[in-house]
């Protein structure tokens, strides 16, 4: 055991981890920088911290405060001991409304917060759109501003007082004016020395909003109150560790409106911004078409302002916003006052800070100069001539962000995979410094300027205030341990980068990654770390992601942990094992494989795929785990015990508790999970098609998956019912090829050369429906999900895998595309349950909501994932975890159902969820719409 970490764990009461996983997770932040650190301490109390500091000073190690990760200049992570602050020194101490205050924890997310001030009517001001994730002490570390700085300001406007805690041993209590203690010995009188310096050299920003690079030494001028709190903010980790702040909260509008602007392009849309402040708005956030995935909801334009108005009554926030239209020179506006509208409209601009990682046409762009701020009214001359720099650099990149407050974010197609490319980066990097300070700006507007901007700061200050920086850090940090290459004698900016540890030749591969040129190291690169798979719930609009971090709480079972973990197995240098590797292999075993981070990621990472790769590689050669040939090979086993006519001898058998009980042990099932019953007959067995018509309007293939022909043939009755009242044809595949599979089992398991074996004899089953045309409805969602996603990902070759993909329909999507005439049953009930994953992720369920709509189904489906997860809940040692996903939406639903709802799940896994821990049987909707058609006709 390392002689650090020995000391540690007799000196501290919380965790103390040096293992390779926690030293893989926190390399990186979400900046372009990578360090490793020694080791990772979460602090129980303000008491460890000054120990995990005392020990570490001693010793000369690095130490590195860190709350969500989230930071984009590289200020998150260090090569000592990381302080993971959100394990536990994340409460609310006190929230008193009467003062309209907080005293919070470092580690506590920004969310919590706010749900916790919103009953009383107030709220945090500063939001970044992390917010869902963030913690408090990172915000007062980058001193974080986010949308609605505009109306409230920045961190450093809204903290009233800071507990810190320093490497010499030193407690302060920071707030204003010099009271004994209050600040390191020394502080003052070099401050009060250097007065003029300071005066002189924060004067030309004295007007800039957005002014966060540097020490905020001007704070401490007595004619600005001498702030010490807000000085402290900004610091980045290099002076001290916050362990309590006391926060100001603001009055939060009774009602909002959001008028969206639509301009010719990001520069008229800024010339415009300035000139809206007069009239009080809350945000005013501009982005380009080329961040918009789908413009159609907005107003005419190539660039858009949006901008929120508040009010104490919704007629009053829409009036406000009827206003800001008026003074608006727009082409086209529209004014949302719909919450649930305003809502879909932010999340376009928050997930921005992903989807702007991919250029429109697929190319990587990076971070590193995300968020330069010059004044509001310099911002669209300031634009211009950063587009016509970044052209003479053969850049790309995307400007949008906070545009009243003239801070620009952008993400940049830098190559910084060649010598070449990071040399250009550089030089780019020395040139935008100068254009930014020629308009009056500062080199961080919001992030810090951290490894990305700090070896540039004396282009902005000067090398004598620059010098004034490292005595004060000397002040508060004489062993320079704390965040040392940030901000004072900074690490180069092109030093250190991520990638250069990844492999530079292809990395043999079963997926074909399409949109990553088939590259598995870009697959995995996509992750750049906004940790949206973070969040504590799955929130309004019913997400996925992350329903195993949210289940634990820890970083390894997040997306991005995971993805981490993948970076460093293909580095090679903190997991060494390769494919092999056990770490990587135990933080996936709880990845769901719910695809939930296909769609909810903004830059589309897909976990489950990365998973099923890996697992492929792992076990190639190897034994694997009794589940995967129980349960990964289902459709093998199901498919001989109808050969053999056994369904009733079985069900018998697991009708037995002590039968039962073995065949879960030696299949790797979990003991508390029934084994569900099988039909005595399969679905196909029983239908009988009839004659199909001569010609071929209305055809279409029913696909008998696995779940629907062995356990659940109802399902597909009713839909053969529902789909022939709507005037179409369901007609089986060929049989000549066999039975067809999805080949999801397999695919899951990591048995991928089994699952192309099967996909393979399935295209050739289906080659006749194929010719002729044939939609392919699929019944059960992570089969169609399969088919659409994973086929033509394994077989990217064979022209009849897209073939295949793009026949396949969900039932719904069946109906409205080829019946789209027909009038569905009413059945006016409200209903709850779940909607599949796989269908949230992959396929969508718009067509779904409307089908019900038209049904007279009312209400909404919970979201997040069921848990159960095909495989995933039914496995060993994965009960508590999917029983923990079913309770953070659906279980909490079905409870609170009134009677006479209908329960929905159009998955097996989620109807079996629902049974076996709801106590509720659940239908697909093909059987509450057959339902409601009446009696049965004789012929099935």
């Amino acid at each position: 055991m390392d002689g650090l970490e020995r000391e540690l764990r007799t000196s501290v009461r919380g965790e103390v981890d040096f293992s390779v996983t926690a030293r893989a997770l926190h390399t990186m932040d979400a900046s372009n920088y990578r360090r490793v650190p020694r080791g990772v301490v979460a602090p129980r109390d303000a008491d460890d911290v000054a120990a995990v500091l005392a020990l570490c000073a001693d010793r000369g190690v690095p130490v590195v405060a860190r709350g969500g990760g989230t930071s984009i200049a590289g200020q998150a992570t260090g090569t000592g001991v990381v302080l993971d602050l959100t394990r536990h020194l994340d409460r609310i101490v006190d929230l008193d409304p009467g003062s309209r205050t907080a005293r919070v924890q470092p580690g506590l997310v920004l969310d919590r917060l706010q749900r916790a001030a919103a009953p009383h009517g107030l709220r945090f001001g500063p939001d970044p759109s992390t917010h869902s994730r963030c913690t408090l002490g990172g915000m007062i570390g980058n001193n974080s501003c986010g949308s609605h700085s505009v109306a409230w300001g920045t961190t450093a406007d809204n903290v009233r007082a800071l507990d810190v805690r320093t490497a010499s041993g030193g407690r302060h209590r920071l707030a204003q004016g010099w009271q004994d203690g209050a600040a390191p010995d020394g502080l003052r009188a070099l401050i009060e020395r250097e007065l003029a310096s300071v005066r002189t050299g924060f004067a030309p920003y004295a007007g800039l909003p957005r002014r966060i690079s540097g020490y905020a030494l001007d704070a401490l001028l007595p004619e600005n109150g001498t702030d010490l709190a807000r000085f402290f903010c900004g610091t980045e980790g290099t002076l001290g560790v916050v362990t309590e702040a006391t926060v100001r909260l603001v009055e939060a509008p009774a009602a909002t409106a959001l008028a969206v602007l639509g301009y010719a392009d990001e520069s008229a849309a800024a010339e415009a911004a300035a000139g809206l402040l007069p009239h009080g708005p809350l945000t005013v956030e501009g982005m380009a078409a080329d961040l918009v995935p789908d413009p159609s909801g907005l107003p005419r334009g190539g660039a858009w302002l949006f901008v929120e108005t508040g009010g104490a009554t919704a007629p009053a926030a829409r009036a406000g916003a009827e206003r800001i239209v008026r003074a608006a020179d727009a082409l086209d506006a529209l004014v949302v006052a719909d919450p649930a509208g305003q809502r879909a409209l932010w999340r376009i601009r928050e997930d921005a800070s992903g989807t702007a990682t991919r250029m429109p046409d697929g190319s990587e762009a990076w971070p590193g100069w995300e968020d330069c701020a010059v004044p509001p009214a310099r911002l669209g001359a300031y634009l211009r001539d950063f587009r016509g720099l970044l052209a003479g650099h053969g850049l790309r990149g995307t400007p949008y962000g906070h545009f009243g407050d003239g801070c620009i974010h952008v993400r940049i197609d830098f190559d910084l995979l060649s010598e070449i490319g990071v040399r250009r980066f550089r030089r780019f990097s020395e040139d935008l410094a100068a254009l930014v300070v020629a308009h009056g700006g500062s080199l961080s507007g919001e992030h810090g300027d951290g490894m990305a901007r700090a070896e540039l700061l004396p282009a902005m200050y000067g090398d004598a205030l620059v010098g004034l920086f490292e005595q004060v850090k000397a002040v508060w940090d004489p062993a320079d341990v704390l965040n040392p290459g940030v901000l004072v004698r900074p690490a180069p900016l092109d030093g250190q980068l991520r990638f250069a540890v990844l492999p530079r030749g292809p990395v043999d591969v079963a997926f074909g990654y399409p949109q990553d040129g088939g590259d598995f190291s870009a697959a995995v690169r996509r992750c750049v770390g906004v940790a949206k798979c973070r969040t504590e719930s799955a929130g309004p609009g019913g997400g996925v992601m992350c329903p195993s971090f949210r289940a634990t709480g820890e970083e390894e079972h997040s997306t991005r942990g995971r993805a981490r973990l993948l970076h460093e197995m293909l580095a090679g240098e903190t997991v060494t094992g390769g494919w092999r590797s056990t770490e990587v292999r135990d933080a996936l075993d709880l990845c769901l494989s719910c695809k939930g981070c296909r769609s909810d990621c903004p830059v589309g990472v897909d976990m489950a795929t990365y998973k099923a790769e890996f697992l492929h590689h792992h076990y190639a050669g190897r034994l694997r785990p009794a589940a995967h040939y129980a349960l990964g090979r289902l459709p093998q086993w199901l498919r001989l015990v109808s050969r053999t006519r056994t369904p009733r001898l079985i069900n018998a058998l697991a009708g037995v508790p002590a039968a039962a009980s073995v065949a879960k042990r030696l299949g790797g099932i979990a003991a508390e999970r029934e084994i569900p019953r099988l039909a005595p007959r399969t679905f196909t067995a029983e239908w009988r098609p009839g004659r199909p018509p001569a010609g071929t309007e209305g055809r279409v293939v029913l696909w008998p998956d696995t779940f629907t022909e062995h356990l659940t043939p109802g399902v597909g009755h009713a839909a053969v019912r529902v789909l022939r009242a709507a005037g179409l044809t369901p007609l089986p595949p060929p049989r000549a090829g066999g039975p067809v599979c999805c080949g999801l089992t397999y695919v899951s398991t990591g048995q991928l050369d089994a699952a192309k074996a099967v996909l393979r004899r399935t295209l050739d089953t289906m080659g006749p429906a194929l010719e002729a045309g044939a939609p392919v409805v699929v019944l059960e969602p992570s089969c169609a999900a399969a088919l659409r996603a994973d086929l033509p990902e394994l077989l990217p070759d064979d022209p009849r895998a897209r073939q295949l993909a793009d026949r396949v329909v969900t039932f719904a999507e069946a109906l409205e595309r080829l019946a789209p005439h027909w009038t569905p049953p009413r059945v006016d009930r409200p209903v709850t349950g779940q909607t599949h994953c796989h269908q949230h992720a992959v396929l969508g369920d718009a067509a779904d909501r409307r089908l019900r709509e038209k049904a007279g189904l009312t209400g909404e489906l919970a979201g997040g994932c069921c848990g159960l997860a095909g495989n995933f809940g039914f496995e060993a040692g994965h009960y508590d975890v999917s029983a923990a996903c079913a309770e953070e939406t659906l279980l909490p639903a079905v409870r609170a159902a009134e009677p006479g709802t209908v329960f929905l799940g159009d998955g097996f896994s989620c109807r079996t969820q629902l049974e076996q821990l709801g106590e509720v049987r659940a239908r697909h909707l093909a059987e509450v719409l057959a339902e409601a058609l009446g009696e049965p006709p004789g012929e099935r």
